[in-house]
């Protein structure tokens, strides 16, 4: 995974503005801030689904795929696929070593006793200060013990502007990936998570930045139209982490940043099936009555 990672990142620095002029040619200004996502996984050891969601995501990225091509023009990712890989080898549940939990440490986190906690948060306060790129999105991925599907924490704004952008990447998800519910989607300030990932560096990023938990359950997840919860297998949650990867080019492209010149094949965004024998009924694939009076009560207009 770690080889895989390195790979996202020369694929994505070999097409930067700074390294490769073949990027003017699609269709990207050279003068425009290079766009960064950033992605972390395993900050708590023991769940194990995050690597496969994160393995989903580099095997899209550096795949001959279409999207994932586009994608590898016009946005940089940078990937940490195990935050606590101690932990993981020790067989912890949610500490390092020395018995800290890491997503509670982001603040101030110590070079001596969260040693890659400390050096990633240099790394992120490097990029963002960085003029030729744009930081614009921070996902730490994790698993749930007690909910089931896909989704996602969020922070909370004054700013209603920002609180409909920030809706629109978990809305784009939810369309796309049958397994993700944006009903059990959710954005808070609970004090307790203030030394999160998502929490910290919600206040410290910009305005058009979007730092998002990104958590899946344990177990099962249900579909638009099925009656019985359907378990997750290591197949399906790199699915998901497929459909994350993917979903950026939809974002993307209803930013224009990315222009919509996929062969008609890929017109629209590929969602990939979890089951061959759930019947997914309505639309938007895995978007229920729940999650459209969710969206109703945000204000979100399609």
């Amino acid at each position: 995974m770690q080889r895989s990672t390195s790979r996202v990142t020369e694929n994505a620095q070999e097409r930067s503005p700074r390294h490769n002029s073949s990027v003017q040619q699609n269709h990207l200004n050279p003068e425009r801030e290079k766009k960064l996502v950033f992605l972390s996984a395993r900050v708590h050891p023991g769940e194990s689904p995050a690597s496969f969601i994160c393995q989903g995501v580099i095997d899209f990225l550096v795949s001959q795929h279409p999207v994932a091509q586009i994608l590898r023009d016009h946005v940089i990712f940078k990937i940490v696929p195990m935050l606590n890989p101690d932990g993981v080898y020790l067989g912890n549940y949610r500490c390092s070593p020395m018995g800290f939990d890491l997503n509670r440490h982001w603040q101030d986190p110590s070079p001596w006793a969260h040693p890659t906690l400390h050096a990633v948060k240099q790394l992120i306060v490097q990029m963002n200060q960085d003029p030729r790129v744009s930081l614009e999105f921070y996902i730490d991925v994790h698993a749930h013990s007690t909910m089931l599907n896909g989704f996602m924490y969020g922070n909370v704004f004054e700013d209603e502007e920002r609180v409909q952008r920030q809706a629109v990447f978990p809305r784009l998800l939810c369309q796309n990936a049958p397994d993700f519910s944006f009903s059990n989607t959710s954005f808070n300030r609970d004090v307790v998570k203030a030394g999160t990932g998502r929490r910290f560096l919600g206040g410290l990023l910009d305005d058009t930045s979007y730092c998002y938990t990104l958590e899946v359950s344990f177990y099962s997840y249900m579909t638009a139209g099925s009656t019985a919860p359907v378990p997750y297998t290591e197949e399906t949650y790199t699915k998901l982490g497929r459909n994350v990867a993917r979903t950026f080019l939809d974002y993307y492209k209803l930013n224009n940043l990315i222009k919509d010149n996929r062969p008609i094949h890929i017109q629209s965004s590929e969602v990939m099936s979890q089951t061959s024998n759930v019947n997914r009924k309505g639309n938007g694939f895995g978007r229920d009555a729940a999650d459209k009076e969710k969206e109703k009560s945000m204000g979100i207009r399609h």
